[in-house]
């Protein structure tokens, strides 16, 4: 269990721009940084992080958090992992407390896991350059391919020994449990025994963008045909193939310095590339692309130009694919490479500015190298030709900026010698009923706080709803709890007086809760504080280890504006919150407790109505105008203009 001092050392070091920056192409605003969300797909930036407070938030989705809860929801750890990784990141040491064996027992599987794929790498590794195998198969083969030693204890590369219980022994030897090794898919469990699932392979490591293993893929030397020439680690608790690129951890700075990134097909490519200096490059593995691939590159670039080894029919089988990055707002191109080249024998055979010049000068437009493609293969076929003009719109409407699909109407009509504004027709009709589909939602799955009042176009406000009050309450004992504010006594007297005490105070001396129990926990911990003569600031209260108290901490402080900087500089002044904090305070009391008589006066009103005891009512309507009068008396309050 990691040291409490420890704890606080990693929050206090940790600077959340940073940390996300590692994951989110930020950009500078004012205070905050803003960029685009990871965690739901969005064109316009609304992902604030704000240094001055150590969070984020999302003004799309909701999403919010502090540094360590960024890792826990990016990349799926659990806190003691996040904790783990911020002080890798940052050189902090970490300090233990004594574990039971209970508590070694219930240690993360997720990190037993991770830890065995880092150990299992190293092993591989070690019979790669080591041993009499590794050396002369699977060393020689990556050599024969001119992949420097450098290149290769980058990218980790590994081999495993063409036998059945080799590394499952030596992992179970070194104390990795069974069921760790059958969860992650290195073994396979037969009749009470572990079979090596890779044998006689070299190993590619599979990395997250934290850099840490989650998976393997093995390409076989042999030639045996029964045999898949490449195998990959199953899905597991920590790999999940439709959410990982191969490369993304060594090519995301990359990428972003780049603004562009470069998708390819298989491992060797990558790596190739890499060694050739071309390092903005990634790997779908084989695999289809994804949604969740398309949006992990969106992170840091729009542009994606798509490298091919020039096989037509691997192309046109890739449509649909490209298709989904479109979909996603972002700019797809193409390059093919001469036949017989690919990526990997490119990069070897030719210089790097070679390279980087032929995939510069060849690069087409993904709709216009679509367009060109299947124009050729519909000479002298009318029906042909009019599924493709079909195709070509289809994929056009699927972009959901209009101005892009209008510019694309224009090339394609030129290039395909059609009218465009048949073209224009055809884009309407795919659009109109895109739309039709969309718009047809049954009533019963619109969530009721949903529905609007179409007269007035607002929702209904319950006059008697004290929730948005206590949020203010909070928030200004969470932002300005620790500020001293001056008051005067009633013979005139004036003395100072934090804000948290006199919003306290004033609650307890009417011996008044907030409904909302988290915000009740909040004025509890500070009263607790204050008992024992500490100070909390809001740090930890967006720090805090209930992760239902740092959420809201966190959403109660966060605004999706800030004044601009350039407002002083140009002499303009605006009134902030904190220039006159006591009679924000005041006045927020006030209407708290205003509207808590409100809900008082609405029982009694509605006790009455049942009541036929004349005791019973004589005292509700006693209770009733005492309340009332009460009312006149903080409305009469309320509505006083300050002297600010």
């Amino acid at each position: 269990m990691i040291n409490p001092n420890t704890i606080q050392t990693i929050f206090e070091t940790s600077r959340v721009e940073e940390v996300v920056g590692d994951f989110v192409t930020l950009k500078k605003r004012g205070a905050n940084y803003l960029g685009l969300c990871p965690f739901h797909n969005e064109k316009t930036p609304s992902f604030s992080v704000s240094p001055s407070k150590g969070i984020y938030k999302c003004f799309g989705c909701g999403k919010a958090g502090n540094v360590v809860g960024f890792v826990m929801e990016h990349e799926h750890y659990t806190y003691p992992e996040s904790l783990r990784y911020l002080a890798k990141r940052y050189g902090i040491e970490i300090e233990e407390e004594d574990v039971t064996p209970e508590m070694q027992q219930q240690l993360d599987e997720k990190e037993s896991m991770l830890a065995l794929n880092t150990f299992i790498t190293n092993y591989f590794s070690k019979n790669l350059f080591e041993k009499g195998e590794g050396k002369s198969i699977g060393l020689s083969y990556l050599k024969e391919r001119d992949l420097r030693e450098g290149t290769i204890q980058k990218f980790e590369i590994g081999y495993a020994i063409d036998q059945w219980e080799d590394y499952s022994k030596h992992a179970l030897a070194n104390g990795y449990k069974k069921d760790i090794l059958v969860g992650t898919g290195l073994s396979i469990e037969k009749d009470d025994s572990l079979l090596d699932r890779f044998r006689g392979r070299v190993i590619f490591p599979i990395h997250n963008l934290t850099g840490r293993v989650i998976g393997f893929g093995g390409r076989i030397l042999s030639s045996e045909k029964s045999k898949a020439k490449y195998l990959n680690s199953p899905e597991s608790d920590i790999y999940n193939k439709s959410k990982v690129l191969y490369g993304i951890y060594f090519a995301r700075n990359a990428i972003v310095k780049q603004d562009k990134c470069y998708l390819v097909e298989g491992y060797t490519d990558v790596i190739s590339l890499h060694q050739a200096g071309i390092e903005n490059v990634v790997s779908s593995s084989g695999t289809s692309l994804t949604v969740d691939q398309i949006k992990l590159i969106s992170r840091y670039t729009p542009n994606i130009t798509i490298l091919y080894d020039g096989d037509t029919a691997g192309i046109k089988a890739s449509f649909r694919g490209i298709d989904l990055i479109l979909e996603q707002g972002m700019n797809v191109k193409i390059v093919l490479f001469p036949e017989g080249e690919d990526p990997d024998s490119y990069a070897r055979n030719h210089t790097t500015s070679e390279t980087e010049n032929f995939i510069k000068n060849t690069a087409v437009d993904f709709i216009v190298f679509k367009t060109g493609l299947l124009k050729e293969e519909t000479k002298g076929d009318p029906a042909a030709r009019a599924s493709l003009i079909r195709d070509i719109v289809q994929t056009i409407s699927i972009i959901p900026d209009g101005i892009v699909r209008s510019e694309y109407i224009k090339e394609c009509s030129v290039l395909l010698g059609t009218q465009e504004q048949i073209l224009i027709n055809a884009l309407n009709k795919i659009l109109r009923q895109k739309f039709s589909k969309q718009a047809n939602i049954p009533s019963e799955i619109i969530p009721h706080e949903d529905i609007v009042d179409v007269r007035s176009g607002q929702k209904d406000v319950d006059p008697l709803d004290i929730s948005y009050l206590e949020n203010d309450l909070a928030r200004l004992l969470l932002l300005f709890g620790n500020i001293q504010v001056k008051v005067s006594t009633e013979d005139n007297e004036e003395h100072e007086i934090s804000i948290s005490d006199f919003i306290i105070s004033d609650l307890d001396n009417d011996s008044l809760n907030f409904e909302n129990k988290i915000y009740q926990s909040i004025v509890e911990e500070i009263k607790n504080a204050k008992e024992k003569a500490e100070v909390l600031n809001v740090a930890y209260f967006t720090n805090h280890p209930n992760p239902a108290m740092s959420s809201m901490a966190i959403e109660l402080i966060t605004s999706q504006y800030e004044l601009s900087e350039n407002w002083e500089k140009n002499k303009i002044f605006v009134k902030k919150e904190e220039d006159d904090l006591f009679h924000l305070a005041l006045s927020t009391l006030m209407s708290f407790k205003s509207r808590l008589i409100s809900k008082k006066l609405n029982d009694i009103s509605q006790q009455l109505k049942v009541a036929t005891n004349d005791a019973e009512i004589y005292l509700l309507q006693q209770e009733f105008f005492e309340l009332k009068k009460l009312t006149n008396l903080i409305d009469a309050e309320l509505n006083r203009p300050f002297n600010y």
